[in-house]
């Protein structure tokens, strides 16, 4: 769902017009350009809300003399990547018309990669705007927040790469120790409890398929075999997608 820029508290504040290369402000204060996002509606409850973000956008723009000429929102989108997210590429688009700041609550309400953040960064740049974060007390227009930034910026990407790092340990613990880590079944396995346990069948099938790759078959020659000795799939059915048989070859090799 894509929420579109919001005007904030000004009675003259409007869209930028696309088609105005640069419009410079009518009272002569710097132009500000607020980008807001929350990734999902739980978080907006819970967590710091669109409105709690715009509030902090307004008490910047007002402690620094700032015209906030429009507030871009990005509801319930995640932050992994900054191309799949709209308003945000409006929001720079703005910015980088108007030669204004893109202001926004944290660097993780924009981009997560250390990647995303720097051609961001690199994009205002060239175009002689500027980027101020409010959590971090960033402010690109100096040398010093400059390097600040960049910093940052890799501090983020690190910890999210630590929580990735922490989420793959836990879940290879409960994989050796044949707990359940998803909403599958795998073939060769019956679920007792929460443990899984070998299905004697579907073994047997693992080893037939491990087999006939080792002798050079193709997964789609497998695939006609499996069929045509009336091997099941997990489902039930009869009929073997090569993609699957890919996935249970890499599961087995693992």
């Amino acid at each position: 769902r894509r929420a579109g820029p919001t005007l904030v508290g000004m009675t003259n504040a409007k869209r930028i017009p696309k088609a105005s290369p640069t419009a410079p402000s009518v009272t002569g204060r710097r132009l500000a350009v607020g980008y807001i996002r929350v990734s999902t509606d739980r978080q907006a409850t819970e967590g710091v809300s669109l409105e709690a973000q715009e509030a902090r956008l307004r008490a910047w723009a007002a402690a620094n003399d700032a015209e906030l000429v429009a507030v871009h929102v990005d509801p319930g989108l995640s932050g992994g990547r900054a191309d799949n997210r709209p308003e945000l590429q409006a929001a720079l688009d703005d910015a980088c018309r108007l030669r204004a700041a893109l202001v926004f609550y944290s660097l993780s309400r924009v981009a997560r990669s250390t990647l995303d953040t720097l051609v961001i960064s690199k994009r205002l740049e060239r175009a002689g705007a500027d980027l101020v974060s409010l959590t971090e007390s960033i402010d690109t227009t100096n040398a010093a927040g400059k390097m600040v930034f960049r910093m940052l910026a890799v501090l983020a990407e690190f910890e999210r790469d630590l929580v990735s790092e922490r989420t793959a340990t836990a879940m290879a613990h409960l994989r050796s120790q044949g707990r359940r880590i998803s909403g599958a079944i795998p073939f060769g396995f019956d679920l007792d409890g929460d443990r899984l346990v070998p299905n004697p069948a579907e073994q047997e099938t693992l080893s037939l398929i491990r087999q006939l790759r080792e002798e050079g078959r193709s997964l789609r020659a497998i695939a006609a075999e499996l069929e045509a000795r009336g091997i099941a799939t997990k489902s039930g059915g009869t009929t073997w997608a090569p993609k699957v048989l890919a996935g249970l070859l890499e599961r087995v090799a693992a």
